[in-house]
């Protein structure tokens, strides 16, 4: 094995021992927040009123 391969793999390994811990832990809150919203019923939503008519004219770029 060459140096440059040696470095490359320590490289490797410290970003996945970086990362895997924080993915690990938003895998499991993640899982936890979706199973706790309910879906939304049909007619939920935005309505068509005066107001966000007028949202919606002023608010265009």
């Amino acid at each position: 094995m060459s140096k440059g391969e040696t470095g490359e793999s320590r490289r490797n390994f410290l970003k996945l021992a970086a990362t895997a811990p924080a993915a690990a832990g938003a895998m499991a809150l993640g899982g936890a927040a979706e199973a706790a919203q309910p879906a939304a019923a049909a007619g939920e939503g935005l309505r068509d009123t005066e107001h966000t008519r007028k949202y919606f004219e002023t608010a265009r770029f």
